[in-house]
């Protein structure tokens, strides 16, 4: 499938594809898709001038989610595995040539899906003329609203006294949350909440891989914005999550986690570092989490006080809008989600759907998602990590894999413990 991903005035100018999309401005026709149209207003209120290269990489992924969000699997003769030919505008298409085919190994281990990628020229969001602003934050974190990332903007200023910027993306129910979080650290952080915006033709995949990726690029942009940047220093973007959701490892040989986000996953995260740092932009990507449990970032937390007070409202649930933006209790990353609370002692005031798990009935014990995890549980505890987790522990993907084996080991210990306190195992 063809798809092209550029201004209106670009578009114009292009045989029609099979999709078009429009860049950062809203679509005037109604057979076209729209992306990132309401962004470059919110980095002019802000008054964040972020570099070229850094628009170029926001271009990248924006035109990645909308084509995620349009195309449906279905269509493709698997069923899963779709073609795509995206051809994106940017400021200089010579240059992302040259790295495509790096695009291209990104995005399949993104979406598993086959991805080509190629560039026109276009021309970066002309933000209106205003008076600079030197913003002197020396790092920024990404805010999602969930439990990591508030652990995370804690102990980045309070343990280690940085002074970041907070962006956050927009989810539906997580915009207050962010806004809550961002207000209580530190005394309150600078803080931009960005939204893709994505006016798509529907059928596509109901996944979070694609998005995700916008959320690193929103993390750059805003980086290449700060004095310190200006000034030719490097710039730290923290992207905190807990290392044994980052590696996504298959409960069962059934489940592939293929509903689940890939962008923190080691592999992912050193190409996308491989890509920016060849693009020439001095931001490093550092994940400070990727050996910690979920529970043991709980437990080691610099501020409990401030963590008790929020961790309860923050937002872990895949199914968290289909329950009216509450948690199940039940999917996978609340399971993780309470079985950190238990392994840490802390306080977990969360309303679940499925509260009590102890429950023998396809809504509780039963359900797939809970009888998978306390499987794994009981496979780990009896054979072991490396036997049950099989290709997800690579070493081509990662190297020494023991560091990554310990971490895995550890949170399905902190699941399985759960699951026998929860009555389940």
């Amino acid at each position: 499938m063809r798809i092209v991903c550029a201004p209106e005035s670009v578009l114009a100018r292009t045989s029609e594809p099979d999709l078009a999309i429009v860049l950062y401005e809203s679509s005037s026709h109604p057979r076209q898709a729209s992306v990132g149209s309401r962004i470059p207003d919110a980095l002019h209120r802000r008054k964040l001038e972020p570099s070229a290269r850094a628009w170029d990489l926001l271009s990248i992924a924006l035109a990645v989610v909308a084509t995620d969000l349009s195309v449906s699997r279905s269509l493709s003769p698997d069923g899963w595995t779709r073609t795509l030919d995206l051809q994106i505008a940017v400021s200089d298409p010579d240059f992302w040539t040259s790295e495509a085919e790096v695009l291209n190994r990104q995005l399949r281990f993104l979406t598993t899906d086959v991805w080509t990628v190629t560039f026109c020229r276009g021309t970066p969001p002309r933000l209106a003329a205003q008076q600079r602003t030197r913003h002197g934050q020396d790092s920024v974190v990404l805010l999602s609203g969930g439990l990591d990332s508030l652990v995370g903007a804690i102990d980045i200023v309070g343990a280690d006294g940085r002074n970041p910027y907070a962006v956050s993306q927009i989810a539906r129910g997580d915009k207050a949350k962010q806004q809550r979080f961002a207000s209580a650290i530190g005394g309150g952080l600078p803080h931009l909440q960005l939204n893709h915006n994505a006016k798509h033709q529907g059928g596509g995949d109901n996944s979070q891989r694609a998005r995700s990726v916008v959320f690193l690029a929103y993390g750059v942009l805003v980086a290449t914005a700060l004095a310190r940047y200006r000034d030719g220093g490097e710039v730290t973007l923290y992207v905190c999550e807990n290392g044994f959701i980052s590696l996504n490892p298959p409960l069962t040989g059934s489940r592939l986690g293929s509903l689940s986000t890939r962008t923190t996953h080691p592999y992912f995260f050193s190409l996308f570092q491989q890509l920016i740092h060849t693009a020439g932009i001095r931001v490093q990507l550092t994940n400070p989490y990727q050996f910690r449990t979920k529970g043991e970032m709980l437990r080691e937390c610099s501020d409990q006080a401030l963590l008790r007070q929020h961790a309860s409202f923050t937002t872990s649930c895949g199914r968290y809008l289909r329950h009216g933006y509450k948690h199940c209790g039940r999917c996978l990353p609340c399971l993780i989600r309470r079985a950190a609370f238990h392994a840490s002692s802390l306080p977990d005031g969360t309303p679940y759907v499925h509260e009590d798990l102890a429950q023998d009935d396809d809504d509780h014990a039963r359900h797939d998602d809970v009888r998978s995890a306390a499987m794994a549980a009981a496979v780990v505890e009896t054979e072991g990590v490396s036997n049950w987790a099989g290709p997800a522990l690579s070493t081509a993907l990662l190297g020494d894999a023991a560091p990554y084996a310990g971490t895995v080991s550890r949170g399905i210990s902190e699941l399985g413990t759960f699951l026998k306190a929860a009555g389940v195992a």
